[in-house]
């Protein structure tokens, strides 16, 4: 007996589409066994997430980590994109704030890494990265040295960020 909605005998609808959640395919579904060793940038798995280690990581396992597959593969997990007349006079400091501000994470966090810099088209700056978070940060920090325009787009399901900042 079918009640509202396709309700049959009161157990709930049946034919409702289940929305898969996207997952990232450069973050592992499973911890790697510790200590493991990245073999490209010699960061090291251990205490549950990668990280510098000043110890020699001496018979550890080797497993290459999510940022370098991401720049060995060349698909950033963000991208910040800056234009304007005052992108063409202020470049060299742009790229100076840019990457100070990549050392600075990537002190703490391995994963977060500046993968390169590219001339667009129409004489943006294309800046690539291996993180979600970091193109946001440093978008946000160029803001802050410079005023401008920023714009944040997050897309889920393609699991990237673009950042967006303009100053004429």
């Amino acid at each position: 007996m079918s009640g509202k909605d396709g309700d049959v005998a009161g157990r709930g609808r049946r034919d409702r589409l289940i929305k898969e959640e996207i997952h990232d395919p450069y973050m592992a579904r499973s911890k790697p066994p510790e200590p493991t060793v990245c073999p490209g940038c010699s960061a090291v798995f251990s205490k549950g997430r990668w990280q510098w280690s000043p110890e020699s990581a001496e018979g550890a396992h080797e497993m290459m980590c999510p940022a370098c597959e991401r720049i060995r593969d060349d698909m950033p997990a963000g991208i910040l994109t800056l234009s304007g007349g005052f992108l063409g006079k202020h470049r060299d400091e742009l790229l100076k704030l840019i990457r100070n501000k990549v050392e600075e994470e990537k002190a703490n966090h391995p994963l977060k890494r500046l993968m390169g810099v590219e001339d667009g088209p129409d004489g943006e700056l294309i800046v690539k990265f291996t993180d979600l978070h970091l193109p946001r940060g440093t978008g946000e920090a160029v803001e802050r040295a410079y005023d401008g325009d920023l714009d944040i787009q997050y897309t889920k399901e393609s699991n990237l960020v673009r950042v967006y900042w303009s100053r004429e």
